[in-house]
């Protein structure tokens, strides 16, 4: 089991949802409104399944620029 850091920037309320991942930081798009962690509960559900792993805030929970943490087997 190894764990990875990895910046995200997201970008909630967007007409589409997608993901794209550059030298320092992913960003994702995704379609719900940063109320009541709605959104942060669609992204982690999305990095979820892109990272194929667990994932866990490590920081930024109200903010657009997040830090997670990656558990892959």
């Amino acid at each position: 089991m190894s764990t990875k850091k990895i910046k995200i920037k997201v970008h909630p309320n967007s007409s589409q949802e997608k993901i794209e991942e550059n030298e320092d930081f992913v960003e994702v798009w995704i379609k719900e409104k940063p109320i009541e962690s709605e959104a942060n509960k669609k992204l982690l559900k999305i990095l979820k399944k892109y990272f194929n792993g667990e994932v866990n805030f490590v920081s930024g929970f109200n903010s657009r620029i997040k830090f997670i943490e990656v558990v892959v087997d």
